[in-house]
């Protein structure tokens, strides 16, 4: 079953944690120095927010996965939309392990989509020579292919 997963940027994590503790009537499962994360049911969300000098606002968007098989099967998807993403199984981010992939979308937003495989006693460290091309939470993925492009439209209402 997949669940929606936000990651915020903000400014004042304590200030943050305050509001969205309020907002969501529970205090983070996952609190670190630089991070906290909320994991919920209802509705079934992983939302995350983090200071760690990017700008505020909507870090990336995406689906946390319960299975290998799973995040497959929507790789799959993305691969058969000729779709551009930038793997990265094992990676180290977040204080947790995952395999993933990033996409980004047609206005720029990167889409993250990922098995947990645990946790982490660190925010992120490149594991492997393949991670170093992107940074943990915050990927630089090519974008979308030309042909997603021209079929989007160029102008709304």
């Amino acid at each position: 079953m997949k669940r929606f997963h936000v990651h915020v940027s903000v400014d004042d994590l304590e200030a943050n944690i305050r509001f969205y503790s309020a907002v969501f009537g529970a205090r983070p499962t996952v609190h670190k120095s630089d991070y906290a994360k909320w994991m919920m049911e209802d509705p079934r969300v992983n939302f995350a927010i983090s200071q760690r000098g990017s700008k505020a606002g909507v870090n990336h968007l995406g689906f946390q996965v319960d299975s290998d098989e799973e995040l497959a099967s929507l790789r799959k998807q993305v691969a058969d939309a000729e779709i551009a993403a930038q793997d990265q199984p094992g990676a180290t981010c977040c204080y947790a392990r995952s395999d993933k992939y990033w996409i980004t979308d047609p206005q720029g937003v990167a889409w993250e989509t990922y098995h947990t495989l645990g946790e982490a006693e660190i925010y992120g460290a490149v594991t492997k020579p393949a991670e170093q091309a992107g940074a943990c939470c915050s990927p630089k993925p090519e974008g979308v292919d030309l042909v997603q492009r021209k079929t989007a439209p160029e102008k709304c209402c």
